[in-house]
């Protein structure tokens, strides 16, 4: 009995030395379970157009680059339809945990806004993490107009009594909006053609079917130094280095062309200023990557970092710009 009596306590002893240590790592344990590091698992990187076009080759090229950057895969996801609307409707609605984002771009929160009801706000419904770039348009003519530059062109237009006609990608598109800008600029009478994009539109131009046209640059390039459009200025505030002899609307006293094709980064209203923060951050060390340039020149995208603040400002700016143009010039489509 003594000797049982004596081995209790050391048994007791033993028992509460074992049990402080697992204490012990079981608080460890518990500190290291807490919320996971940001990205811990794939984005949703939402694009508004089908899949094969200049867009969405922007979006896969950069959200590759920007995956490796964040450590985790930007899964890209094609929803078309309704001028993007639909992909943007998608996103306002999600969960802003920053596992969904779109690539937002001058329809989407743009010409959409400024020209038709949408079943979103583009600024309230959002939030904005970085510009991408921009790419000016450019007013082509036919060239077997006699005028060489944009002077040239009003008084020949003013001489033609309404009959010069000018083609767009659609009604509401930035093709439409910005000539719509400069017929308020410069007075002329022009008529519209709408198209079922831009592509039918070109082909018009080049057949002399129509007259004039604002095309992005990167979809005209090819037909101007084929000699099938005569360019006679751009978008924009300073001169594109692919088109260095062909000045902007704003050299030549037209002010407020500054309205571009733009690409950005956004996610659902609500984010984490953090999550912003560190997609920001991560976006423009891949916009300053030398060969990134390069893989979008394609595109004549010239890439614009921003903070995110700076990008939002953008953005309300653009469609200020083009639903003051809509309201002047009665363009209010049902859909």
């Amino acid at each position: 009995m003594p000797t049982t009596q004596n081995n209790m306590p050391q048994i007791k002893r033993r028992n509460f030395i074992i049990a402080v240590p697992a204490l012990g790592f079981g608080s460890l344990a518990s500190a290291q379970s807490g919320p996971p590091t940001y990205p811990a698992k794939p984005i949703r990187f939402i694009v508004p157009v089908s899949a094969g076009g200049g867009a969405d080759m922007i979006a896969r090229a950069t959200s590759e680059r920007l995956g490796k950057e964040l450590g985790q895969t930007l899964v890209v996801e094609n929803i078309s339809g309704g001028g993007g609307a639909i992909a943007a409707q998608n996103v306002a609605r999600a969960t802003p945990d920053g596992y969904t984002l779109i690539q937002a771009y001058v329809a989407t929160h743009g010409t959409a806004p400024a020209t038709r009801k949408l079943p979103y706000d583009a600024l309230r419904d959002f939030t904005p993490i970085g510009m991408i770039g921009t790419a000016p348009n450019v007013l082509c003519i036919y060239p077997g107009l006699p005028v060489k530059d944009v002077k040239a062109f009003i008084d020949y237009a003013r001489k033609q009594d309404g009959n010069i006609a000018y083609g767009s990608a659609g009604a509401g598109s930035l093709t439409h909006l910005v000539a719509e800008l400069f017929k308020l600029q410069t007075g002329l009478t022009m008529t519209h053609v709408p198209y079922r994009g831009v592509a039918p539109a070109n082909v018009d131009l080049m057949a002399g079917q129509t007259q004039a046209a604002f095309p992005s640059l990167a979809g005209a390039l090819p037909h101007i130094r084929s000699g099938r459009m005569r360019p006679l200025a751009v978008t924009g505030m300073k001169r594109h280095e692919l088109l260095k002899d062909v000045p902007t609307f704003e050299e030549l006293g037209l002010k407020g062309f500054d309205g571009e094709q733009w690409y950005g980064i956004m996610g659902p209203a609500g984010m984490s200023p953090a999550q912003v923060k560190q997609l920001n951050e991560a976006l423009n060390r891949v916009l300053t990557q030398p060969d990134f340039k390069d893989k979008l020149a394609g595109e004549a995208v010239a890439l614009a970092p921003m903070t995110p603040t700076a990008f939002g400002a953008y953005v309300k700016a653009d469609i200020e710009r083009w639903t003051k143009v809509a309201k002047d010039q009665k363009i209010q489509l049902d859909s």
